[in-house]
């Protein structure tokens, strides 16, 4: 089995859509991956579970979500080391926070260019997400776990 990482900074909106979403595809391709997610710099101020963004969105989308319900979670070493593929959704946002908490993991991620909800509403972000979800979900198509990185 294959395991994604998606990082963001609070683990309560870009990170936990993607995890949920990506799960969700992969379940109905029959893919042997899954997805968890962590946070750089958890926010104690993020109330609830999850944003509401992400719950408003995955609900139009009619995904399920009711086992994701949890803590927003914190980034640790085991957490980089256990997993085959690991993407953070920001780079000018994430890359910094990598660099100083796990410098020698900078380089081995993924970044992409999804916009927090201070400069991009959910109504733009969400989508753009779902789209690099689905484009890596048919990036790792067809590979073992063991020939990705």
């Amino acid at each position: 089995m294959g395991t994604v990482l998606f990082l963001c900074t609070g683990n309560y909106y870009r990170s936990r859509f993607a995890e949920i979403l990506f799960n969700w595809h992969a379940t109905h391709q029959k893919l042997p991956w899954r997805a968890d997610s962590r946070g750089l710099a958890l926010n104690p101020r993020n109330l609830g579970y999850m944003s509401e963004f992400t719950v408003h969105r995955l609900n139009r989308m009619q995904v399920p979500f009711d086992q994701y319900l949890r803590d927003p979670k914190d980034l640790a070493l085991n957490d980089l080391e256990s997993s085959n593929h690991i993407v953070a959704v920001k780079e000018s946002e994430h890359r910094p926070l990598i660099s100083r908490r796990f410098p020698e993991w900078s380089n081995k991620i993924e970044y992409w260019k999804i916009h927090d909800i201070d400069f991009e509403g959910p109504e733009e972000a969400l989508p753009q997400l779902e789209m690099h979800v689905i484009d890596l979900i048919q990036r790792i198509k067809g590979f073992s776990p063991e020939s990705t990185e």
